[in-house]
């Protein structure tokens, strides 16, 4: 039986505890979520430095899974464009089941080995494309056909699974496995499986991000403000970088539409917005590099 699908010997009275026992149990047995990517470092940090240069040469990040770590993909995913001004048609989420499945389970979407391998050829992966393929049990035929079809493209793929010696993780160019053992519910997935798997994606596609220079120190300066919050936020984030008052930052953003990374470039430069667009374009989009001069 898959670890993954085996019962916890460590709350065989769950049922019965009382709330604060109970809440204090799930809340704990997420700590081994944790510890499970933490043993998994070095195959993340091989999978972050593969990756690099294939999206630097204009590559996608494409994601695939099935129920929980299909949702999964399509949060990292939607996420970066906001984040980090990552375009839309650059990251793409293939989920079992399609779009619907999102909110709804579609039953026996995962068991389509087929197609996943038609989903993954409708995207017309390529050689510099990186799938990102999530599946706790490490054998969803959805995924493992989607597996298939992107290496037979010459795709980079990399395989997160929670069961050790999974097909997934085995037969993608870079497999890593989170360790994540039974679960305090037996089988249910979504919890310490489900949360390791989003550390293991934040943490790639963030530091993926980071050696893109969308990234100055620990600072989100590539972000692409779509709400009053986020509009604040590369405000807050220009003044931190630069030390300029709100009214001389509120000034340069505007100017170049609220392009942090430009507005950061003209305040401590000293120079006009389309000066610090060139030398961001000279410096290949690395702030540090513009500023340094």
């Amino acid at each position: 039986m898959l670890k993954t699908e085996t019962p916890s010997p460590q709350h065989p009275l769950l049922d019965q505890y009382p709330v604060p026992e109970l809440v204090a149990a799930f809340v704990d047995d997420q700590f081994n979520a944790v510890q499970a990517v933490r043993n998994a470092v070095p195959r993340i940090a091989r999978a972050v430095e593969a990756a690099v240069p294939r999206i630097e040469a204009g590559g996608r990040l494409l994601y695939v899974g099935a129920g929980t770590s299909g949702r999964l993909g399509v949060l990292d995913s939607v996420e970066l464009y906001p984040t980090f001004s990552w375009p839309h048609e650059r990251a793409v989420a293939l989920l079992a089941g399609g779009e619907s499945a999102m909110f709804v389970a579609v039953e026996g979407a995962e068991d389509d080995y087929d197609q996943g391998g038609r989903d993954m050829a409708a995207a017309r992966p390529g050689p510099d494309d990186v799938v990102l393929l999530l599946a706790a049990s490490g054998g969803t035929p959805y995924v493992l056909g989607a597996l298939h079809a992107a290496r037979t493209a010459g795709a980079l793929t990399i395989g997160i699974a929670n069961n050790a010696g999974s097909p997934l993780a085995g037969e993608a160019d870079i497999g890593i496995t989170l360790d994540t053992g039974s679960e305090i519910i037996s089988g249910s997935t979504r919890l310490k499986a489900g949360t390791s798997q989003k550390i293991a994606l934040n943490t790639i596609s963030s530091a993926i991000m980071v050696r893109l220079h969308k990234v100055y120190g620990n600072l989100m300066v590539d972000l692409k403000p779509t709400n009053a919050k986020l509009y604040t936020r590369a405000l807050r984030l220009t003044m931190h970088a630069t030390g300029a008052e709100e009214t001389a930052a509120r000034a340069a953003l505007e100017a170049c539409g609220y392009h942090v990374k430009v507005a950061i470039v003209a305040l401590r430069r000293q120079v006009p917005v389309d000066q610090a667009e060139a030398l961001l374009a000279r410096a290949g989009g690395s702030l540090r590099a513009a500023v340094d001069g």
